[in-house]
């Protein structure tokens, strides 16, 4: 199963990496194949003092962390995408949260779900018509 994983569920798995988010995402050998774009990278780097701040952890845990967080992720390239797969996720993301167009255009080109805890996004795709979310209750009975 293609999972594309945005970067509130990867910063919940950083804060807490005993948390089930952080387990799913360690696991080894899981039936998941896990992506997401270099978009999650860059909000690291973005709220990294915030997320040294929140998890007490010093620089170099953090980088440690992130390391073996990203380790089982895919980081495909946006610009990969085709352009009307893109657009299309777009003008979608537009009426809700620009800032998730990655993510949800990765999902669309993969064919797989997307991993979110942003349930203002959630809400908002689902009533436009998109409902490929899956969510962490649902990845751990999968598991099972």
């Amino acid at each position: 199963m293609r999972i594309v994983i945005d970067t509130n569920i990867f910063f919940s798995a950083i804060l807490n990496t005993n948390n089930q988010i952080a387990k799913i995402i360690l696991k080894r050998r899981s039936k998941f194949n896990f992506y997401t774009t270099d978009l999650l990278l860059k909000e690291i780097e973005n709220h990294r003092d915030k997320l040294l701040k929140l998890s007490n952890y010093s620089e170099n845990e953090l980088t440690k962390i992130i390391s073996l967080l990203t380790k089982n992720i895919r980081f495909i390239d946006a610009r990969l995408i085709p352009k009307e797969v893109y657009i299309k996720c777009l003008k979608l993301t537009s009426k809700v949260d620009i800032d998730d167009t990655e993510f949800v255009a990765l999902t669309d080109h993969i064919k797989g779900k997307l991993w979110s805890g942003d349930r203002n996004l959630q809400s908002g795709l689902k009533k436009l018509g998109w409902n490929k979310f899956i969510t962490t209750k649902e990845l751990l009975k999968e598991l099972k």
